[in-house]
């Protein structure tokens, strides 16, 4: 029985009213105010607009970097994890074109002897003239099928997977950043630990040859046994100081060859220019430039455009879908049959399918999908502040230490001086040997302090490009 055009139409209209009935949901915006400069001064010049290579001038290091853009195998995998995100664009484009396929087939079908199917074929073979003598199913075609995007939402998928690859591509630009940086904090940290080190061997030069001007007196009875064993024991000390610096010397050469992704068997650097090495006032510039500058910035943002095309693609599944199929070939009981024009067949038919009872899968997802747009909202505006704190944190780590470094070079001259005041004190016994002892432990603690405050200026210098966002183009 056939049912009347109107009631199609009325049952149709009725399946698709119920089905676009979209639950409310609490939308949130994006705050992209930040305050106007990080001090008093508003200049925009900046010094992430620097290219890596002008910033860092010291040849060896720039050769590290080089070979760690090359060679690092965190950033290959995530160069990898673009080309996935490509292959998904096109996979979400092919989505909402039609879809082509061929089809061939071949099958034999027999029935039992008692059934109505069974019994005809039993005929035919009692009368081979009234009918086929071979039965079975052969088919081969083109067949057709189209799922008609009225709502965009295959389109939205496609844009949103175009945005996610975006992100990714400046999630491989941060990458680069923080890779630059870490090589040449490291590079900084291994010259510093050569200097010390040096300081170390020198200071061991110069206790060895104390501690035999007081054995020499302790013959000639001018001093006890307490103080050699004082003297000795502070050489032991300084001696044994040396092997923890050679230990963090490997460890930090070792991270460097991780980085660069390279069995280097020597890590080149000029270790002599690390109290010479400028390191001059940076142009930090005002802190809107941080939404262009910093990669982690824009991937954040282009996560939430990509999260608001993915509430729309969650809202698309409560609309009706509208699909269509066609197909064009042939088909016959026999193969001599198939290609004859009796044996064409072909169909064309439409679909629409709609939610009607029990959306709670389709809801789920879809509100899923506006929590993590208000999700990716909270991380954007986290790294906003982040950066600023991270900048912030550079500029007076910059400032502090550069009058640190100008404080404790006065008292490294100073202790430098009092070690050769002693000595000649101590030789012309207006001096004990204690007072020795504790003006040349405090010249080795302050050199080894002053090396220390150089290399935080120096990762102060790293840190707060890396901050502003510079090195990854």
């Amino acid at each position: 029985m056939k049912l009347p055009v109107k009631y199609l139409f009325l049952v149709s209209t009725i399946v698709g009213l119920g089905a676009c009935k979209v639950p409310a949901i609490t939308s949130k915006e994006e705050d992209k105010t930040v305050p106007v400069s990080y001090t008093s001064s508003q200049d925009t010049t900046n010094i992430a607009r620097v290219p890596w290579r002008q910033y860092f001038t010291d040849p060896h290091l720039i050769a590290l970097i080089d070979t760690a853009l090359q060679n690092n195998q965190e950033l290959n995998i995530t160069l990898q994890e673009i080309e996935m995100s490509k292959n998904e664009i096109m996979q979400r484009r092919g989505e909402y074109l039609p879809f082509v396929n061929i089809r061939a087939g071949a099958a034999v079908d027999r029935a039992g002897k008692y059934t109505w199917d069974g019994f005809s074929e039993e005929d035919l073979k009692a009368n081979p003239d009234k009918g086929p003598k071979y039965v079975g199913d052969f088919i081969g075609g083109a067949f057709f099928s189209w799922e008609l995007d009225v709502w965009k939402k295959l389109r939205n998928a496609q844009k949103s997977a175009v945005l996610r690859m975006a992100s990714n591509v400046e999630g491989r630009n941060f990458m680069i950043t923080q890779i630059i940086a870490e090589i040449a904090s490291s590079y900084y940290e291994l010259m510093a630990l050569d200097n010390q080190l040096q300081i170390i061997e020198q200071n061991i030069t110069l206790q060895s040859n104390v501690l035999k001007i007081i054995r020499q007196q302790k013959e000639a009875a001018k001093v006890t046994q307490l103080a050699v064993n004082r003297f000795e024991a502070q050489l032991l000390n300084t001696q044994n100081l040396q092997y923890e610096i050679k230990q963090q010397i490997t460890e930090t050469e070792n991270r460097i060859r991780y980085l660069t992704g390279k069995y280097t068997p020597v890590i080149e650097r000029n270790s002599m220019q690390f109290n010479t090495m400028p390191v001059d006032d940076m142009q930090t510039g005002v802190p809107a430039q941080l939404l262009v500058n910093r990669p982690d910035i824009r991937q954040a943002e282009l996560d939430i455009a990509a999260a608001k095309l993915d509430v729309q693609v969650a809202r698309a599944n409560f609309y009706p879908s509208f699909s269509l199929q066609a197909g064009l070939g042939f088909q016959a009981f026999n193969p001599l049959y198939l290609i004859r024009p009796a044996s064409i067949i072909y169909n064309l038919a439409g679909d629409m399918v709609a939610p009607l009872v029990n959306k709670n899968a389709i809801t789920a997802t879809y509100y899923n999908a506006n929590a993590q747009q208000t999700q990716a909202i909270y991380k954007y505006q986290q790294t906003i502040l982040n950066a600023y704190t991270e900048v912030l944190n550079q500029i007076a780590k910059a400032a502090n230490f550069k009058t640190s470094y100008a404080l404790k070079a006065k008292e490294v001259d100073i202790l430098l001086q009092s070690v050769g005041i002693s000595n000649n004190l101590f030789n012309s016994a207006r001096a004990d040997y204690m007072e020795v002892l504790l003006t040349q432990r405090e010249a080795l603690e302050s050199k080894m302090q002053l090396i220390e405050i150089r290399m935080k200026q120096l990762s102060a210098k790293v840190n707060i490009y890396k901050a502003l966002g510079g090195g990854w183009n």
